[in-house]
């Protein structure tokens, strides 16, 4: 099952007893620091849960799967998630 924003917040809602509207500003404010932060170059520590961190790739060679030809791709930045050890503990019992 994935879990979504929906689940989110009504865990939070049912768990800490903040109305409906309360859990989904919490969780729409959490998510948009984190969004700001990795925006900035800047990664985003939860401790035992994990890491995401933005990774610059550099141009590289590629192949277009439509006509089988090389291509360059570009440059660009993406986000990576590293679990703590905690995590990957709970994650492999």
């Amino acid at each position: 099952m994935t879990v979504t924003k929906e689940h989110l917040t009504n865990s939070i809602y049912e768990q800490s007893g903040c109305s409906k509207n309360k859990s989904i500003q919490l969780v729409e404010s959490i998510l948009e620091i984190m969004k700001e932060t990795l925006e900035n170059g800047e990664d985003v520590m939860i401790s035992r849960f994990g890491k995401f961190c933005v990774k610059d790739k550099s141009e590289r060679r590629g192949r277009n799967p439509a006509t089988g030809g090389d291509m360059m791709l570009g440059a660009k930045r993406i986000v990576i998630f590293r679990c703590s050890g905690v995590l990957r503990e709970k994650i492999n019992k």
